[in-house]
């Protein structure tokens, strides 16, 4: 008589039930297993991301050989240094080259380095089984090896999986613990999609059987304001008269912290000088849900793809440590234009959902300038998209001189079904001001309350040649680029909030040449507002100012065909402070540069329309100044400052 037929796994039948198809068969006992063969190897992971393998029910065997956004098992890229033992300095405390830098993590050795490296380890789990005497499991990485490392908890030690590993009879029986991780973060899809998949197989007299689990590292993803903001990031200088300015500055912005509600300390960049924090880094994260259940996250410090800006090696040397890695993106061109490499050109809308396409983590957005072709570096392009969740979203930042978005549009949080408004700056708004001031007959009142700059009079200010036909160029472009945050997001009027703002060309023709012909002589925007040849060097030599100097035919990189082609005619940066390039600090306290406008009345009427807007909007505002510490570098409170935000919020639902 033939042997009676084997009955179906717990997991088979889920499989059949899922199809649609649930099969009737009879009852195997134990005793007669073996007499049809092996008993099946099963493996799993955890496919629901609840932060427990299921080795006795059924609910994470579904999607285990494949992966979408919204289930599939995660591992995180263990790129932190938990036990702080990467070096941040050669022998002799010679510095390391910027890939020795980065070559140090957890994931660069074969150890788990305590047991705050071994919560950064995905779980793979093997279901108990009764194998046959004699059995024999190994593991193998079948896809994704060389990105991926596997280990083996045996009693209460993390072993790695190697060739010559193997599992015992006793271990198969009472099921297997391994440990994954990714050895990287996903750089580009076309090379390393992100996936690994582990297979157990287990040898016997009876046969051989094998089960395999997907995972996929967990994309890195930039903060949007929903998230809350926990540590605020500043450059701090010393010495000298920007050194004072500085404290004072750091000072302020402690304060302003403090009455939003972030308890820890500001970290401040000592060692390079670099005064634009936004613009060196980019804090991002990766997550996954860890064994308690909780969100298991790790921070990581995304350098800008400026190799040779030096305050990105500080995100390895400071912040790399427990819970924090960093990573650099390498291979800008030199024909890729510079200042759109800077992070104060990457900001994240909040989640949304708009036709079928859903972005639960929100989705970047950055600049690039259509008038002349030139985009932010394809290496950090590739690197963003490949990713997955934020797919970047490309606006026209030609008209602007620096280039940046976080110089026009933010995102707000929102006591609204969607969560959150855009904030848009308001040439018009801004320009409209002036005039009902000047209407008022205030048009003698000076342009700017702060002392010691350029005296120029409202009148003077509408009168001149190029302020008013500037702001009606931004406004077109602001527009254009809110136009398409409406169709992208599906935002409508009622979720704007419009910022008034002015903006001036980067260079304005004044004065007469010496021969005294029309033509006038080009001079840099800072010396109208009074910077002349006191901006301190820490202004000029990063970031902002950096290149911007120099005259398009010898700024490097100012296209993406060729560094000599041609820039816009006319290119803008902030004239009164940009209030939309401040900080949200929490879901309701905002800081923004202070405005320094007419005052009226008493009151500067740029400060009061300001605060009306964002008062509107359920933000209460607070000032400060940075006229002189980032104003006249062409930036703002934003653009010197960063901030890490809460990551405990599942990426993968909203």
């Amino acid at each position: 008589m033939p042997p009676r037929p084997a009955r179906p796994t717990r997991r088979a039948i889920a499989v059949l039930a899922v199809s649609g198809t649930l099969l009737a068969t009879p009852t195997l006992t134990t005793s007669t297993a073996f007499a049809a063969g092996p008993p099946p190897t099963d493996l799993r992971a955890d496919t629901n991301r609840d932060g427990r393998v299921d080795v006795t029910g059924t609910t994470d065997t579904a999607g285990e050989n494949g992966w979408t956004l919204s289930r599939g098992a995660v591992m995180l890229p263990n790129i932190d240094d938990d036990t702080r033992r990467c070096p941040a300095t050669g022998p002799k405390g010679k510095p390391l080259t910027n890939t020795q830098l980065a070559a140090c993590n957890d994931a660069s050795d074969t150890k788990v380095n305590g047991t705050a490296d071994a919560a950064d380890l995905a779980r793979v789990r093997s279901v108990p089984r009764n194998v046959p005497a004699g059995a024999q499991g190994t593991v193998k990485v079948t896809a994704g090896d060389r990105q991926t490392r596997v280990f083996v908890k045996r009693g209460k030690k993390w072993e790695p999986v190697t060739a010559k590993t193997r599992l015992s009879r006793a271990e198969l029986k009472a099921g297997v613990e391994f440990g994954v991780e990714a050895k990287d973060v996903i750089r580009d899809t076309a090379k390393w999609d992100g996936t690994a998949r582990v297979r157990l197989t287990v040898k016997s007299s009876k046969g051989t059987t094998a089960d395999s689990v997907t995972l996929r590292v967990a994309p890195l993803l930039t903060h949007h304001h929903l998230q809350n903001a926990q540590q605020l990031l500043v450059t701090k200088v010393s010495g000298g008269n920007y050194g004072k300015l500085n404290k004072a500055f750091r000072e302020g912005l402690d304060k302003a912290a403090e009455n939003a509600g972030i308890t820890q300390p500001t970290v401040n960049f000592t060692k390079y000088g670099d005064i634009w924090a936004q613009d060196f880094v980019e804090p991002a994260y990766v997550s996954m849900t860890g064994t308690n259940g909780k969100r298991q996250a790790m921070r990581v410090m995304l350098r800008s793809a400026q190799l040779d800006r030096e305050a990105g090696r500080e995100l390895f040397e400071k912040m790399r440590g427990p819970n924090i890695g960093a990573v650099q993106v390498t291979g800008a061109k030199d024909s890729e234009e510079w200042t759109l490499n800077s992070m104060g050109n990457l900001e994240t809308i909040p989640p949304y959902a708009q036709g079928d396409r859903s972005f639960p983590a929100g989705r970047i957005i950055m600049g690039q300038r259509p008038d002349t072709g030139s985009k932010p570096a394809k290496v950090m392009r590739t690197f963003l998209k490949s990713q997955g969740p934020q797919d970047p979203l490309f606006l026209d930042t030609s008209w602007l001189h620096v280039g940046h978005v976080d110089e026009f549009v933010q995102f707000l949080p929102a006591d609204t079904p969607r969560g959150w408004k855009i904030a848009i700056a308001d040439p018009e708004a801004g320009l409209n001001l002036l005039r009902d001031a000047k209407a008022a007959g205030h048009g003698a009142k000076p342009m700017f309350s702060i002392p010691n700059v350029p005296w120029e009079s409202i009148s003077e200010a509408l009168g001149s040649k190029n302020l008013v036909s500037d702001n009606n160029l931004a406004t077109r472009r602001i527009e254009a680029n809110l136009a398409v945050l409406k169709r992208e997001t599906g935002v409508t009027d009622a979720e704007i909030v419009r910022v008034p703002a002015l903006y001036t060309q980067g260079r304005e023709m004044v004065g007469e040449t010496q021969s005294g012909e029309d033509a006038k002589t080009r001079l840099p925007r800072l010396t109208r507002l009074g910077a002349g040849e006191e901006l301190p060097e820490v202004a000029r030599e990063y970031g902002q100012q950096r290149r911007l100097d120099e005259g398009p035919a010898s700024r490097e990189g100012m296209t993406a065909a060729s560094p000599a082609a041609p820039a816009p005619s006319v290119m803008t940066s902030a004239y009164v402070p940009g209030a939309v390039n401040g900080v949200v600090l929490s879901r309701t306290h905002y800081l923004a540069p202070r405005q320094w406008g007419p005052v009226i009345g008493g009151k500067d009427i740029f400060t009061e329309a300001v605060t009306a807007a964002y008062s509107g909007a359920g933000m209460k505002v607070s000032y400060l100044d940075d006229w002189e510490t980032y104003h006249l570098g062409m930036g703002e409170i934003h653009c010197g400052t960063n901030t890490l935000r809460n990551t405990s919020a599942a990426w993968w639902t909203r």
